[in-house]
């Protein structure tokens, strides 16, 4: 049976550590969303199977944490957890957006220098 961590002066440290994780991975899951930008483009991009890897990565730790957990951390992952799934079923459900159509470039009829005909 599972260790139940008590929450002493040496696990507050560890309590950020996984906070900043939870953070980190919710973090990478709305950028796969195209929630926030990608710092290294700029730009919101969208990437549903590397979203779905972070949020099943969060549901990973959940399970594999449930009883070691404080109260706060149990409902900062569980809200985490419940944000990044509505978002992942809001964005798997949308309909794509049309790729952008280039119009074919005008013609200059003053700039053509032979015509073929067929009689």
């Amino acid at each position: 049976m599972a260790e139940v961590q008590k929450d002493t002066v040496g696990s507050r440290e560890n309590t950020l550590r996984f906070l900043d994780m939870v953070g980190l991975f919710g973090s990478q899951a709305m950028m796969g969303l195209g929630k926030i930008a990608n710092p290294l483009t700029g730009k919101a991009e969208k990437n549903l199977p590397a979203a779905k890897l972070f949020i099943d990565t969060l549901e990973m730790l959940e399970q594999k944490t449930a009883g070691n957990l404080t109260a706060d951390e149990t409902k900062v992952l569980q809200r985490a957890l419940t944000d990044l799934r509505l978002m992942y079923v809001e964005e798997s459900t949308a309909p794509s957006e049309p790729a952008p159509s280039t119009p074919p470039p005008a013609v200059d009829d003053s700039k053509v220098k032979f015509q073929k005909k067929y009689d």
